[in-house]
């Protein structure tokens, strides 16, 4: 889950995951928020560089973690 409240300019851009009902996970980069939504860029052609330019979902932070480049 991602806190909303503690999200900074920083973060846009960041990589995250969504998490389905089903447990499928689908990579996006976050392009902004409200009070109550991320707005992520999932679909992009994989021209992640350019996600700016592409369609954001509003999505559910409690669906959302941050993607780890381990």
């Amino acid at each position: 889950m991602i806190d909303i409240r503690q999200l900074t300019d920083e973060d846009i851009g960041r990589y995250v995951f969504y998490t389905n009902g089903v447990g499928n996970k689908e990579m996006g980069r976050v392009k902004s928020w409200n009070y109550k939504w991320v707005f992520v860029v999932y679909n992009c052609a994989d021209e992640w560089d350019d996600f700016t330019n592409y369609t954001a979902a509003a999505t559910d932070p409690a669906d959302l973690e941050w993607k780890s480049w381990e």
